[in-house]
């Protein structure tokens, strides 16, 4: 099957399994979304929906955050892990974005980009879901999957995204983006992963990439075997 035949049937399935694509992360704004995103990283949504909130309510504007000394904005986001760094990161943009934007936050990848703590997959998703820009932001989940599906031979994220930003029309980039994270949580995990059962791996996968995982799976369970008790 040629890869845009399998494209144009992995997007119907994903279509009728999500037709709604609700934004994980809860914000009012361009700026909530974006230290909601940052303190994403490494980080379960639901985490940072319950500890995103007790933040705002200290801080919800850039001129608010940067008032809070650091030590004040890490013990508030520690739950959600990498507190210093991400304190530091929140701290820092939110002066940047006072300085040189007028408290805003921008609307370009570059800009986005220089920001402390915002890398390339960050700008993307704030562009995405608080801008309307035809971004596809790619984690290590959708990269994950693409490869499964035999989308992308990319051994990376920055090549993952180039190819199946060159396999999908822009128009579903962003709705593609959220539906695929949505398949992942219910369907198809990282490890353990039956991928003759799965709704697309069982048939967009490759034999010869069933083996590999069946056989990576077998050896992750004799590891866990042989572990002390």
């Amino acid at each position: 099957m040629l890869r845009a035949q399998k494209a144009s049937k992995i997007l119907k399935i994903l279509d009728e399994l999500y037709p709604e694509t609700p934004i994980p992360l809860e914000h009012d704004d361009p700026y909530s979304l974006l230290v909601a995103v940052l303190l994403s990283a490494q980080c379960t949504d639901a985490r940072v929906n319950r500890i995103a909130p007790l933040l705002f309510a200290r801080a919800d504007t850039p001129a608010k955050m940067v008032l809070l000394d650091v030590e004040e904005i890490e013990a508030i986001i520690k739950p959600c892990g990498l507190s210093p760094t991400k304190a530091r990161a929140i701290h820092g943009l939110s002066q940047i974005l006072l300085d040189s934007h007028g408290g805003q936050v921008p609307d370009e990848a570059a800009a986005l980009e220089a920001l402390p703590g915002v890398g390339h997959k960050t700008a993307a998703v704030v562009l995405a879901q608080a801008f309307g820009k035809p971004t596809f932001p790619v984690d290590t989940h959708i990269h994950r999957l693409a490869a499964r599906w035999g989308l992308s031979t990319g051994r990376n994220v920055v090549h993952t995204e180039r190819d199946l930003k060159a396999t999908f029309a822009p128009e579903t980039w962003h709705r593609l983006h959220l539906q695929i994270i949505f398949f992942g949580r219910d369907h198809c995990p990282a490890l353990f992963h039956d991928l003759s059962a799965c709704p697309i791996c069982g048939w967009a996968s490759t034999r010869k990439r069933r083996i590999e995982e069946d056989k990576r799976n077998e050896a992750l369970r004799d590891q866990r075997r042989k572990k002390p008790a």
